[in-house]
C-alpha cells in the first residue's frame, strides 16, 4: 500500500482534479528525488589534527569490491560488481541500495601526505584514513600573555 498526499487547497484546473497531486507527491518526495539524482553512495569527509577521513555508506558489499587508486593527487575510489546469483532469485518489493558500479573521485590538498593512506570497510562503510604531511599539522602551544 502506498500512502499519496492529496491537497484539497490546491485549485487545480486540470480536467481530473487530484490526479496531478498523486505525481507531485511521488516526484517531489525528496527522498525519491535523491534516489533519481544520484545512484553513488553518500560520503562524508572530515578533518583531525593529524589526519584527513573519508567514510563512504556502501552497504551490501565486499572489500573486495572496492578498487582504491591514487595518481596524481587524484583518489578514486570505484566498485565493478557483477550480479549477484542469489539476489536474482529473490523477488524484491524495494530495494534501495544496490550498487552495481560507481566511482567517486576526490583531489587531495596539498597537506596530504599521499605515502599514508590506510582504509577499511566494516558494517557498510569504507573508512579512508589519509595523514596530513608534518609541516601541515597543526601546532599548538601556550601563549604567554605580557
Amino acid at each position: 500500500m502506498t500512502l499519496v498526499k492529496f491537497n484539497p487547497e490546491k485549485r487545480n484546473s486540470s480536467l481530473l482534479p487530484g490526479f496531478s497531486d498523486v505525481f507531485d507527491s511521488i516526484f517531489n518526495d525528496t527522498f525519491f528525488n535523491d534516489r533519481m539524482v544520484t545512484r553513488v553512495p553518500a560520503v562524508n569527509i572530515s578533518e583531525t589534527e593529524n589526519n584527513y577521513h573519508v567514510e563512504l555508506a556502501a552497504p551490501g558489499l565486499k572489500k573486495e569490491d572496492f578498487k582504491l587508486n591514487l595518481e596524481r593527487n587524484n583518489l578514486t575510489i570505484s566498485v565493478e560488481q557483477s550480479s549477484n546469483h542469489e539476489d536474482s532469485q529473490k523477488n524484491y518489493s524495494k530495494r534501495e541500495y544496490s550498487y552495481s558500479s560507481f566511482v567517486r573521485s576526490f583531489t587531495l590538498p596539498d597537506s596530504a601526505d599521499d605515502n599514508q593512506i590506510e582504509a577499511t570497510y566494516t558494517n557498510g562503510v569504507l573508512r579512508i584514513d589519509i595523514a596530513k604531511r608534518e609541516e601541515a599539522k597543526t601546532v599548538r602551544r601556550q601563549i604567554e600573555i605580557k
